[in-house]
């Protein structure tokens, strides 16, 4: 099969020919359809997580050892292995970037987004920006996807979508006529645009970039703040301002920067419940002075368990909810340079408004 993949962080793309993967014991073999370019896979390559040991895969032929990047999927199941129902053959799926093992007490409680002994494809295993990837423990995190949905919309519930619907609704369990900030509409921001506008929220979107929340706009936001050049403190009081002077009763940082978790604290309200979504290079300080006078809940959400997916897909497939309208380009597989290209703006923070799907 071709990949792409890196040897050091920060390293040039590459595409390569590699074996094609056999399934593990409980595993599967998904033939990507779709992939996505997510920030995640920016952080996991400039070197930012933990969890990837850029150099624990071999390379082809027990070469250079390296990393194929990709966690947020959709294809077709072309291998079973041992203990994996044999009807998965042939149908269409995604799958969590958090592959549950099953078994643990967090995974028993339903909670396999969290589980204790997860893998993750694209950081703790080869990814899927190739043409087939491994699912680990498939009878877990295997989500059947109707032959109607949107390839590009199926792989964003891998990863994007699926938080941000899991931040909003389960988490920060929003209500229709509340108030809710995004700080950062990049993928998983417009993401959480959509999401909540579609529950009957009121959105405000923030961000540096007037493209993106001209976007956040069309896409359900009925109000916006420009944040470049403003201190957390102003861009509270720009965010409180679009609200007639109240605070919002969620807030979403979708994208980690400095700066955008103060941002979100000083605009709720009182009682307010913030998501943080977007990944972090660095630890922020939290002034919890204020959680503990205002009575803030700091929420974490990092994706979804496969067993809640079917409320999920049930909106999608009413056209209720359309993830596929957040995806702004496609580009194949092999073009290696400017796959590397965009994942480098992205770093640098100059990536062009939307989501970019990768086509095997």
């Amino acid at each position: 099969m071709r990949a792409l993949q890196y040897a050091e962080p920060g390293g040039p793309l590459t595409l390569v020919d590699l074996p094609d993967p056999e399934p593990p014991v409980h595993g599967a073999v998904l033939a990507v359809e779709a992939t996505g370019l997510c920030r995640s896979d920016v952080h996991a390559w400039a070197g930012h997580d933990p969890d990837v040991v850029v150099g624990a895969h071999a390379g082809p032929g027990g070469g250079a050892a390296t990393h194929v990047p990709g966690h947020e999927l959709a294809g077709r199941v072309v291998a079973v292995g041992a203990g994996v129902d044999a009807s998965w053959l042939g149908r269409r799926a995604t799958t969590p970037f958090v592959h549950a093992c099953g078994s643990c007490p967090e995974c028993a409680a339903g909670d396999g987004q969290v589980c204790r002994d997860q893998t993750q494809p694209g950081f703790t295993t080869q990814g899927s920006w190739a043409d087939q990837v491994v699912v680990r423990h498939a009878d877990v995190n295997l989500v059947e996807v109707p032959d109607d949905v949107d390839g590009g919309a199926a792989a964003l519930l891998g990863c994007r979508f699926a938080t941000a619907y899991r931040g909003l609704v389960q988490r920060a369990q929003l209500r229709p006529g509340e108030r809710v900030l995004v700080v950062g509409c990049g993928g998983v921001g417009l993401s959480a645009v959509v999401v909540a506008a579609a529950l009957g929220a009121e959105v405000v979107a923030a961000d540096v970039d007037e493209r993106a929340l001209a976007r956040a706009v069309e896409l359900g936001a009925s109000a916006t703040v420009r944040t470049a050049g403003l201190s957390p403190a102003e861009v509270a009081d720009a965010v409180r301002a679009a609200g007639g002077g109240a605070g919002p009763a969620v807030s979403v940082d979708a994208v980690g920067r400095p700066g955008a978790l103060d941002a979100c604290l000083l605009s709720l309200a009182r009682r307010g419940r913030h998501v943080q979504i977007g990944l972090v290079a660095s630890e922020p300080v939290v002034e919890v002075s204020r959680v503990v006078s205002h009575e803030l809940a700091l929420l974490g959400s990092h994706g979804m368990d496969a067993r809640s997916y079917p409320e999920l897909m049930a909106l999608v497939t009413s056209g209720r909810l359309r993830p596929q309208d957040l995806v702004a380009r496609w580009l194949p597989l092999e073009d290696a340079a400017g796959i590397e290209a965009l994942v480098r703006a992205m770093d640098g923070g100059t990536a062009p408004v939307g989501v970019t799907m990768i086509r095997p």
